[in-house]
């Protein structure tokens, strides 16, 4: 008998139950890390599975006692932390409702590797301590970290992958004026981007996953450019015959430190694991298409209609994400000075002609920071 996929709606409304609540915001503490590795270690079997570059123990969950293999990897780029709160929400998630779990784990069987690229994790970087990006590097496998993830995949020979990763800020879900709160994608696994029996699971994956979404964040699901790059690890697993699924946690209004984006990605993984524990196979090729593509629509701030040198124009802000005493500020860059109309904003502010002013001299070009200004006597932070 199958299993249920549980009433969604509810865990949303009692997510601090089994949130990791220690976890918290974009920059993801070494010491925090590794305490609650030690907590969930009393219940889950906990395996070093080798060192980073700089050192650092690699470790991995061992969950399940099921046929059905499913290995988990997050934070291959280390500034990219959203998944790894999901994920190990997911693994108290089994501790807090055990009747819950117990069917699953009787049917599946885990590997999850919540912090892949430690070094990268501690620096807040995307690449690792030698500056390569892991997820260009499947196909030479150059780094430790990408050789103990497939020492990991040859040995468990999962029977499907879930690769969790962040995405900017600036994509949309389509061409519309909804950010790409999580988005999805079935790698290719050649430069024609054919579509075989492994794409089409991961696809019948991600069209149910979207379904269930679209009922919390309607038209904020997108989907990733399939382009083929065999050093990407999607793509070199699902040409090695293994249903890969890309995970990509985005942006929700208002949540910079993307605690509420945590509980989407929470549900959608936790919607594709039973969906694998119940061995569903979707011929859903059409429906997952039908997501839309993600394009590059936003910036995180627009100021509309700017008196810039006596002509109205628009300028565009983005956030440099900077760690700064284990905290991530959010730094206003002016990316952009130009007329916008198909653009939009995280937020939006309307100059109506007037000129912005400045305590401190600020000159109005692309590179500058611009972290507050006047306008008709309202002073702005942004």
């Amino acid at each position: 008998m199958n299993l249920k996929q549980p009433d969604f709606t509810e865990l949303l409304t009692t997510y601090s139950e089994f949130k990791v609540s220690s976890l918290q915001g974009r920059y993801l503490k070494e010491e925090d890390l590794l305490e609650v590795f030690k907590t969930l270690s009393k219940k889950f079997t906990i395996k070093h599975e080798g060192h980073s570059e700089e050192g650092r123990i690699i470790s991995s969950f061992h969950v399940g006692k099921g046929p059905r293999k499913i290995l988990i990897w997050s934070q291959m780029h280390g500034n990219e932390s959203t998944t790894t709160k999901a994920v190990l929400d997911v693994l108290n998630y089994f501790l807090t409702y055990p009747e819950v779990s117990e069917a699953i784990l009787d049917r599946c069987s885990f590997v999850i590797v919540p912090v892949l690229n430690p070094d990268g994790a501690v620096n807040y970087t995307r690449v690792n301590a030698n500056a390569i990006d892991l997820n260009r590097d499947a196909y030479l496998k150059t780094q430790s970290e990408s050789k103990i993830l497939q020492g990991i995949y040859s040995e468990f020979k999962p029977e499907v992958c879930f690769n969790m990763h962040d995405q900017r800020t600036i994509f949309s879900a389509g061409s519309t004026d909804k950010p790409a709160t999580v988005s999805f994608l079935s790698p290719s696994f050649n430069e024609a981007r054919d579509i075989d029996a492994i794409r089409t699971k991961a696809m019948g994956l991600i069209a149910r996953a979207n379904l269930m979404l679209q009922e919390f964040i309607p038209g904020q699901i997108g989907r990733y450019d399939d382009a083929f790059n065999i050093n990407c690890i999607g793509d070199y697993l699902q040409k090695k015959g293994t249903p890969t699924v890309l995970f990509e946690a985005g942006h929700f209004p208002g949540d910079y430190d993307r605690e509420e984006t945590r509980k989407y990605i929470f549900i959608a993984l936790l919607n594709m694991i039973i969906d694998v524990a119940n061995n569903e196979n979707f011929d859903a090729v059409e429906t997952y298409f039908e997501i839309p593509e993600n394009e590059k629509l936003f910036y995180d701030v627009i100021l509309r209609n700017v008196n810039y040198n006596d002509n109205p124009t628009d300028i565009a802000i983005q956030f440099k994400e900077t760690l700064s005493a284990h905290h991530i500020k959010f730094v206003p860059v002016i990316e952009r000075i130009d007329r916008l109309n198909d653009y939009f904003g995280h937020r939006e502010i309307d100059a109506e002609g007037q000129i912005l002013e400045f305590e401190k001299p600020v000159q109005l070009k692309e590179g500058e920071i611009l972290s507050s200004f006047t306008l008709n006597n309202n002073v702005f932070a942004i």
